[in-house]
């Protein structure tokens, strides 16, 4: 008989998958990350326990190109800065994707809020323009113009914070408790440079990041680097104190009791 795709894969075949994702050379991007002061209310109102605001409001986005080996990726982040148990690190709110295999992989493995979205970062001289849009709506777009090279950093450790959870079957919460996860990356840069610019934040229904206003922009940078990620799970949640926030990761709240019809398949 041929061989049935959709069957058991033996734990030599399993093995060796494990074996061949552990041994992804090093992925370089570029991209366009903007930080700035944003309304502390605003912060804090959008951080599930048992996360906290940080001392400075910071809300940062990243959109870069991501060179994967047989395909490019655009991929974006939009983040306000928190803390827990004494480390400081990024809530992310949305994490727009041009493919689903990267969309995949982050949201049922990490609980990383990824959706499908256009990523976009164009260089003309040294003309920059930077954006994430979905549904038709550019929702965040960096513009500006590279002014000059900065020093390269060292080599650093950055912390963002994910819920990992699964909707009720019954509609009537979740099916276990969430859990805390906290994802570390180190970050090596080859290249950055300043970019004196703006950012826009559009209204959309869908990627509400209007409401995290630019108080006072604290920079724009132009970069290129490479990021080894390892996520662990560092606490069970309250369900319950989780429940008002899980809208984050849906466009719509009603996907959260979206179902087949009875008797449909």
């Amino acid at each position: 008989m041929a061989r049935v795709r959709y069957g058991a894969r033996s734990e030599a075949e399993i093995a060796a998958a494990r074996a061949a994702s552990a041994r992804l050379p090093d992925i370089w991007s570029t991209g366009v990350v903007a930080l700035w002061e944003s309304d502390p209310d605003a912060v804090a109102a959008v951080l599930p326990p048992p996360l906290k605001p940080t001392a400075r409001p910071l809300v940062r986005v990243n959109i870069s190109k991501v060179d994967l080996p047989g395909y490019p990726l655009g991929a974006g982040s939009f983040a306000v800065a928190a803390a827990h148990d004494g480390i400081e690190g990024w809530y992310p709110l949305v994490m727009p994707m041009t493919h689903e295999r990267a969309l995949t992989g982050g949201r049922e493995v990490f609980g990383e809020p990824k959706k499908l979205g256009e990523v976009t970062v164009e260089r003309d001289g040294l003309v920059v323009r930077a954006a994430l849009a979905r549904h038709g709506i550019a929702f965040v777009e960096v513009r500006g113009a590279v002014s000059g090279d900065l020093p390269l950093p060292e080599p650093s450790r950055k912390t963002d914070f994910y819920f990992k959870f699964l909707p009720a079957v019954d509609g009537s919460g979740f099916d276990a408790d969430p859990v805390l996860v906290h994802c570390v990356r180190e970050e090596r840069v080859r290249r950055l440079e300043r970019v004196t610019g703006d950012v826009v934040l559009r209204e959309s229904m869908y990627d509400p990041v209007a409401d995290l206003p630019v108080r006072e922009l604290v920079g724009i940078t132009l970069g290129e680097k490479t990021t080894d990620q390892r996520g662990r799970v560092v606490e069970r949640v309250d369900a319950r104190a989780l429940l008002p926030y899980a809208h984050q990761r849906y466009d719509d709240p009603r996907q959260l009791l979206d179902g087949p019809p009875e008797g449909s398949v």
